[in-house]
């Protein structure tokens, strides 16, 4: 029976100054090179400052090179800005066609779709949606006419941010309204994706791993491969640690492994901050 197997990496923050990530990314870099899935995927903030850095992204690209299988990318709000929302200020980096231009020039497309074992897998960038840039609109557009072409087969979702806590109706909170993909961009994506056989997103950005079922969809939250967030800073809602997810897709099956790399540390972020060159 042919079988698909991919393993997400996420939030790897890389840049030449934290010398942790990149021990924590080299970690990764030898569990992958001893499990060679078919993909990898990195599903956002691959660098640690893309907007103001490009070097962040272009030292993520080398290192991501180096590995022994082929990679695909999302952007992270690290990579190209945060979404506005409903509530709470107004990021103080908003995407733009430049900055995701940026993006796609180092690490190419910023959605992509592809079909592997019977099943449809699609990738896109939600850190535009909300944003009402062309680019939001034509990604709409692709989706429709992708998932047109999916019909009868499982589709698997990847973005950066998950599209919500625990239901699609959850009210946006200022406190964590940049936490997921805000409306009413995550509704038109959620009705978009009704209409096919919907059975997983995997997403990142919390730094917290997490793995529930919602109506037949199963939610899988990547951590960091790079740091954890102390408690005082964010609330906890699955597990704090780093590693990475290795998925094995089947037709109309998958199965699901959370995985630490062995060596892999469970960097601070108030560590690595105070650590900052000035």
């Amino acid at each position: 029976m042919p079988q698909f197997r991919l393993t997400q990496i996420s939030d790897t923050h890389l840049a030449r100054r934290f010398k942790p990530l990149v021990d924590n990314f080299h970690r990764v870099s030898e569990h992958i090179d001893a499990t060679r899935p078919d993909l990898l995927l990195n599903s956002g903030d691959v660098s640690f400052d893309g907007p103001t850095s490009r070097d962040d992204m272009v030292f993520a690209k080398q290192l991501h090179n180096a590995l022994p299988v082929d990679c695909l990318y999302l952007p992270g709000n690290h990579d190209i800005g945060d979404n506005p929302t409903a509530v709470g200020p107004v990021p103080t980096q908003l995407p733009t066609e430049q900055t995701r231009d940026a993006f796609t020039s180092v690490l190419g497309e910023d959605r992509w779709h592809f079909d592997a074992a019977g099943w449809c897998f699609i990738g896109l960038n939600s850190l535009i949606m909300n944003t009402g840039l062309d680019s939001e609109a034509e990604q709409f557009d692709w989706l429709a006419a992708t998932l047109d072409k999916a019909v009868g087969r499982p589709v698997a979702l990847f973005v950066h941010k998950p599209l919500y806590l625990d239901v699609p109706y959850d009210a946006e909170r200022v406190e964590t309204a940049i936490r997921y993909v805000p409306q009413p961009a995550r509704r038109r994506l959620i009705e978009m994706l009704g209409k096919v056989d919907w059975r997983l997103v995997g997403s990142g950005h919390v730094h917290q791993r997490r793995d529930y079922t919602f109506e037949h969809v199963r939610h899988i939250w990547a951590p960091s491969a790079g740091f954890i967030i102390s408690d005082a800073r964010q609330e906890v809602i699955g597990v704090k640690e780093v590693g990475l997810v290795e998925y094995r897709f089947q037709p109309d099956s998958f199965e699901v492994c959370h995985v630490r790399a062995k060596g892999q540390v469970d960097v601070d972020l108030d560590m690595l901050l105070g650590k900052e060159p000035a």
